[in-house]
């Protein structure tokens, strides 16, 4: 077993330096930044640090025999390699010279055994022969022998979508579990396609524009793949018919030479009376010849989820649970503004339907984090419910037919449950991740079990880091990826109890750290109140002096969904936080109060007031980390972000402008109103317009204090944006001209949310050179491809 030694101490004391003597302390401030300095800060970035990582990333693909393979990057380049859980094994999956000889001989070029023309493959089920695709031949490679054949095969046939023999295109479809069948949306209407024979089956037939069947579509995010739930026997299909009559539009223009392309769909806003409903339906489809729908005698729910702003989360249609024999289905209607989450059951043969159980925030429910955490179990007349009602993240088991509760599964302060990740239903057994239950950092995760009756929580992880997940298809076994930010880790394959069953791999980064690789510095702060820790990481420059005083780059992404710091898992490079750092900067990134992952209070901080972005934690970080390292320059302090966080760097600059010099925002929402109704009205609440014509979303709307604007600000959009449209930048745009204040404007033509092409990410180094290190940058430095 390995330890790493995390205690909560080891922040504090990793973020300070021995104090410096008392005197004036000269700002870090070089006449010029050049071109040599940007190409030294680019050696930092993933594209140049990653490729040194090696024994990391193990991703198994696992055989019908049991066992799997996975290839890993290794000094010499990558090798495959095979285990055996059950004989407790690991070697070579083949001779890597042997196959690249024979490779060789029969494509007519060279191979180098670890840098062979393939990076998957299909293994024979004798185990004496693999398969798979390089460039337009298909191989085929005795692995006994040592022989290897080819034939050419067709280009550009897709894998996945749907031909039609009609020449409609192609049209994603959802495939049944037992894979004879698959379904697909075509004119509004659900159709089902043999996957043998390629017949197709109108399965309904009064879908139309604004009310279709399975349409993927939450304003902000859209798709052709249908939202459906194929039952475990693939007889049926729960879905819905898409309402959005009534519902308000979108639009977005290209730029191009000649007359533009318009771009328009239905997006709901919060202050709009109708958004979108789902009007739910089970379609049996045991035979093709008659398909039968049938419609649940509800009222048609909001499109609504209890962990993502759609109701397609994680690529599965979210909130609905067939039982194993497909008697029954569960669901949740959630309510417009989140804070009602109601357990519901139908009979999928007559439609009727009954409710369950019933929970009720102040804020909003969520049933976990990125992952939905309710399972119900119809053998047993139970169903395992997830809430927060004690401040903290735990599962609770309830009776199905009296929505009665029997008795809390897991329990106590200080750590919540994460995911469920897998149920033993048999053995009524669940395994989950969690959080803050073991010392160390408490975002770092674990995976535990316990039994549904009750008893103790099982450490099925007992190494101090963050772990990363995968289970075999039987659940007998699984993948455990553990590291921290500082140490790359090792990889083990475990059984269900937590015992290791083979050591697959232990990273390696001496390439790393010989080409110079800064490890982050973990810390520990208090939050806003003085009480609450804080946690996070900061990057300084490896050429610092500690006698001059550097200016302070604060990242962030204010949440409420996620934060800023990201996983705790081992990274080369934490987006371009090491690369900025080279600069001439101290970058701090930090987990303010707002986001998840603590205690339901601790996600609460901020609700009905987006405004507030976490900024007096982010200040209160900044503050603290200054007052032990004293060549932190508080009088130079800048902030960027995107998207969330574009809308919180804005608001940092314009809210705090004593603070913030300097603030490069992209992609920002910077009013809620403007942006997608769910958004807005699960972390803000409902729009209420005051008497006054005042309303409850004026306190985060950033064009309302514009006229606050002091230093230097660089807005950026693609103005082909369809998750945040560009007008979200143009009402802040527009208020800042209004207030007479001088500001930068980037609008990036027919790109889209994500601007992390080379360009900004040039400009955006430029504009902190220039205007927080007071430097000049070199001119139109080619990035190039990062």
């Amino acid at each position: 077993m390995r330890k790493f030694l995390f205690p909560l101490a080891f922040f504090a004391a990793l973020a300070a330096e021995a104090p410096q003597a008392a005197k004036a302390q000269e700002p870090y401030s070089p006449e010029e930044v050049t071109a040599e300095d940007y190409a030294r800060a680019q050696g930092f970035l993933g594209s140049a640090m990653n490729p040194l990582v090696f024994g990391t990333g193990v991703r198994p693909s696992w055989l019908d025999d049991g066992r799997f393979w996975y290839r890993i990057a290794t000094p010499d380049g990558h090798e495959f390699m095979i285990v055996d859980p059950v004989g407790r094994t690991r070697e070579r999956a083949f001779d890597h010279a042997r196959l690249a000889g024979a490779l060789s001989e029969a494509a007519g070029e060279s191979f180098h055994p670890f840098a062979l023309p393939f990076s998957a493959f299909t293994m024979s089920p004798d185990g004496r022969s693999i398969t798979f695709d390089s460039g337009v031949r298909t191989y085929a490679c005795d692995i006994s022998r040592y022989e290897c054949s080819y034939e050419r095969r067709q280009v550009g046939r897709a894998a996945g979508p749907l031909q039609s023999p009609r020449g409609r295109g192609m049209t994603p479809g959802v495939a049944s579990p037992d894979g004879m069948k698959s379904a697909f949306i075509r004119d509004h209407n659900l159709w089902m396609r043999d996957t043998e024979s390629g017949e197709e089956t109108q399965l309904t037939a009064d879908g139309v524009e604004d009310f279709g069947y399975a349409t993927n579509n939450a304003g902000w995010t859209k798709s052709d793949r249908p939202v459906l739930l194929w039952s475990p026997d693939s007889k049926k299909i729960a879905t819905f018919q898409h309402d959005g009559r009534g519902v308000g539009m979108m639009y977005l223009v290209t730029t191009k030479v000649g007359h533009p392309e318009l771009e328009a769909w239905k997006y709901p806003l919060p202050e709009d009376s109708v958004i979108f409903r789902i009007h739910r339906v089970v379609i049996d489809v045991d035979n093709p010849d008659s398909p039968k729908v049938v419609r649940l005698e509800m009222p048609p729910d909001q499109h609504r989820s209890t962990i993502c702003d759609h109701i397609y989360c994680n690529g599965a249609f979210s909130d609905v649970e067939w039982a194993p024999d497909g008697s029954q289905l569960a669901f949740v209607s959630s309510s417009r503004d989140h804070k009602e989450a109601q357990l519901r059951v139908a009979d999928p043969e007559t439609g009727v339907v009954r409710d369950v159980l019933y929970e009720r925030e102040e804020t909003y429910y969520e049933s976990g984090e990125d992952m939905v955490n309710w399972h119900f179990f119809p053998e047993y007349n139970e169903v395992v419910w997830f809430s927060e009602r004690t401040n903290w993240g735990h599962l609770y088991l309830y009776d199905l037919q009296t929505g009665e509760l029997k008795h809390p599964i897991t329990s106590g302060d200080g750590w919540r449950v994460l995911q469920v990740r897998h149920v033993d239903r048999e053995n009524r057994m669940l395994y989950f991740t969690g959080s803050g239950k073991e010392p160390g950092d408490p975002y770092f995760q674990y995976l535990y079990s316990v039994n549904m009756d009750g008893g103790d929580v099982r450490l099925l992880t007992p190494d101090s880091a963050n772990h990363d997940i995968t289970f075999s298809p039987d659940f007998e076994y699984f993948v455990d990826a553990y590291s921290t930010p500082l140490d790359p880790g090792a990889t083990v394959l475990r059984d269900m109890r937590g015992r290791e069953v083979v050591q697959l791999q232990t990273g390696d980064i001496l390439q790393l750290r010989a080409a110079g690789w800064q490890p982050p510095i973990p810390f520990s702060v208090k939050a806003r109140d003085g009480v609450t820790d804080l946690y996070g990481i900061m990057f300084k420059p490896s050429h610092l002096d500690p006698a001059k005083k550097y200016p302070v780059v604060n990242y962030l992404y204010p949440g409420p969904q996620s934060g800023s710091v990201g996983s705790r898992s081992f990274s080369a490079a934490r987006r371009e936080h090491q690369a900025m750092a080279e600069l001439g900067f101290v970058v701090v990134t930090v987990d303010a109060m707002g986001t998840p992952g603590r205690s339901k209070s601790f996600h609460d901080i901020y609700y009905g007031n987006m405004g507030d972005n976490g900024l007096p934690d982010q200040i209160a970080a900044i503050e603290e980390l200054a007052s032990r390292n004293p060549w932190m320059d508080l009088d130079r302090v800048g902030i960027w972000g995107g998207s969330g966080g574009g809308f919180a760097s804005t608001a940092g600059i314009l809210r705090y402008p004593d603070f913030y010099k300097v603030a490069v925002s992209t992609s920002g929402n910077h009013d809620n109103r403007n942006y997608e109704d769910d958004w807005g009205e699960k972390w803000q609440g409902l729009l209420e317009t005051f008497a006054d014509g005042t309303t409850n979303y004026d306190n985060q709307a950033n064009q309302l204090v514009a006229g606050n604007l002091k230093g230097k600000l660089l807005l950026a959009h693609g103005s082909m944006d369809s998750n945040v449209p560009p007008y979200n930048t143009m009402v802040v745009v527009d208020a800042l001209i209004a207030a007479n204040k001088d500001f930068d404007l980037l609008l990036l033509p027919n790109r889209g949310h994500g601007l992390g092409e080379p360009y900004m990410v040039r400009r955006r180094w430029d504009y902190f050179v220039e205007h927080l290190l007071g430097s000049e940058p070199p001119k139109e430095y080619p990035m190039g491809g990062r």
